[in-house]
C-alpha cells in the first residue's frame, strides 16, 4: 500500500488535486494523509506548556475544514479503497512536511497548482518550488484544469545529461506498473550537434531499464528547448509530464514560458517530479 501526503489549504485547486490523486492511484490501495498546517510565525508569540504548541483559536477552523474534505471525499467517492487519514500541524511549512514524510513513510507528495501562472511561480519560491526544491520525495503537481481520463502517454523531457539513479527509476516503474502507458522519452535541446559520450551512456542505461516496457525515444533538436516540449504535448495528446528535480535549470526553462500564447498545457497536464 502507497502512502500519499496531500498538503491542502482548502481552495479548489487542492481539492482538485486530491481528486486526481484519488483516480491516479486507482489500481493499489493508498493512504492518503490530508495535511494542513497552520504556519508557525515567528514573530507571533504563541503559548507553549509542558513542551506541547497551545494552537491558536483558528486551528479549531481548520479541524473542522479537514473533516468536511473528507465528507466530501466520501460523498464523491463512496466505493473508493483508499483510506484517508486528516493531520493538522501547527509548524513552519516546510518542516512540517518532513516531518510527515518522514513519520508516515511517504511515497508520493500530491500539490494542486492554479494553472499556468502557479506553475510559473515554481521558479520564483512559491511553496509547490519550496516543495521541490527542498522535500526529496516525489511531487505530483496538479494543475488546476487536470481531470484524470487515464494514463496512456506519458512524456519524460531530458538532456540525458543526469544519470537517472535508482530512486528515480523505481519510482518511474512504479506509474509504468499501475497504468501500463508508454513512455515517450524526449531529448530536447537548443543545439544541433551529436551527444557526447556521456550522454550515450545515460541513453542506453535508460534504454536497458525500459527493456520489455512500452517506450519511445524522440529528438527534436534546434529551437527553444520549452516549444519543443508544448509542440510535443500537443501533437502527442501526453496527459503526464515527468521531470526529474536535479537538473533544475533544466526543469524552470520548461515552465517559466515566454510564448504565451502556447502555456496552455500548464493548466492541464500535471507534472511528476522525481527525486534521487
Amino acid at each position: 500500500m502507497i502512502n500519499v501526503l496531500v498538503p491542502t489549504d482548502f481552495s479548489e485547486n487542492a481539492w482538485n488535486a486530491i481528486r486526481y490523486g484519488i483516480q491516479f492511484f486507482a489500481e493499489e490501495p493508498a493512504n492518503f494523509y490530508l495535511l494542513h498546517i497552520d504556519l508557525f510565525n515567528r514573530e507571533h508569540k504563541d503559548t507553549v506548556a509542558n513542551g506541547i504548541f497551545l494552537a491558536p483559536t483558528s486551528a479549531i477552523t481548520s479541524g473542522d475544514r479537514l473533516a468536511s474534505t473528507l465528507e466530501r471525499i466520501h460523498e464523491t467517492f463512496p466505493k473508493t479503497r483508499h483510506h484517508f487519514h486528516t493531520l493538522l500541524r501547527h509548524s513552519f511549512f516546510i518542516e512540517g512536511i518532513k516531518q510527515e514524510v518522514t513519520d508516515k513513510g511517504i511515497d508520493f507528495i500530491l500539490m494542486g497548482t492554479k494553472g499556468a501562472s502557479g506553475l510559473k511561480e515554481v521558479t520564483v519560491g512559491s511553496r509547490t518550488g519550496e516543495v521541490i526544491a527542498r522535500v526529496k520525495c516525489p511531487i505530483l503537481i496538479v494543475p488546476e484544469r487536470a481531470e484524470f481520463a487515464g494514463l496512456k502517454d506519458i512524456a519524460l523531457p531530458t538532456d540525458f545529461h543526469s544519470y537517472y539513479k535508482n530512486k528515480i527509476l523505481l519510482t518511474l516503474a512504479e506509474i509504468l506498473e499501475q497504468h501500463q502507458p508508454t513512455l515517450h522519452i524526449l531529448h530536447l535541446t537548443d543545439e544541433e550537434k551529436a551527444l557526447s559520450d556521456e550522454q550515450l551512456e545515460h541513453m542506453n542505461f535508460l534504454m536497458d531499464f525500459l527493456e520489455g516496457r512500452p517506450h519511445q525515444f524522440h529528438f527534436r533538436p534546434n529551437g527553444p528547448i520549452e516549444d519543443g516540449l508544448a509542440n510535443f504535448v500537443e501533437d502527442s495528446n501526453v496527459q503526464l509530464i515527468a521531470m526529474v528535480a536535479k537538473n533544475i535549470n533544466f526543469f524552470q526553462r520548461l515552465l517559466f514560458r515566454s510564448s504565451a500564447e502556447k502555456i496552455s498545457y500548464h493548466t492541464k497536464i500535471p507534472f511528476l517530479v522525481l527525486h534521487e
